[in-house]
């Protein structure tokens, strides 16, 4: 990880600099003397009226803080609310609590189970708890010299 981290550090601090180097930062916000005029109403939207002379407001107009839950504003605000707590919070605890709760990903704890059984039987036989060869040299059939030849 280190490694990585040391070869992508360099290229990533050069991409982003370089971007930003000839970039040139300008506020976007009025000047202090304007601060009577709304934003929202210098951007006059186009009004589409229909055959019968009503004309669409925009509801960006009727609401400035619209988060697209409801026209209401009281019942946007609450709705919002409620899908943010449920899909971030509840998702968050049902979420971890089916991680924790998968099964053994790779069988680890059955292989401690089972090196600790293996472990407390050749303890019982008093045989060594490991032994230098893998396989047991009495059972391997090794090819005779003139064989091999």
């Amino acid at each position: 990880m280190a490694a990585w981290l040391m070869r992508i550090l360099p290229v990533w601090s050069r991409v982003r600099l370089g971007s930003v180097a000839g970039a040139r930062f300008v506020s976007q916000t009025p000047s202090p003397g304007a601060a009577g005029s709304a934003a929202v109403s210098g951007l006059s939207p186009v009004e589409h009226s229909d055959d019968h002379g009503h004309v669409e407001v925009s509801v960006y107009e009727k609401n400035r803080d619209f988060h697209g839950f409801h026209k209401d504003p009281q019942v946007d605000v609450w709705n919002m609310k409620v899908a943010f707590f449920f899909g971030i919070s509840v998702a968050i605890v049902i979420g971890g609590t089916f991680i924790h709760y998968l099964p053994d990903h790779g069988m680890r704890q059955w292989a401690r189970r089972e090196a600790e059984r293996l472990i407390k039987e050749r303890e019982a036989k008093g045989v060594a708890v490991l032994d230098g060869n893998y396989y047991d040299p009495s059972k391997i059939i090794l090819p005779s010299a003139e064989e091999e030849k």
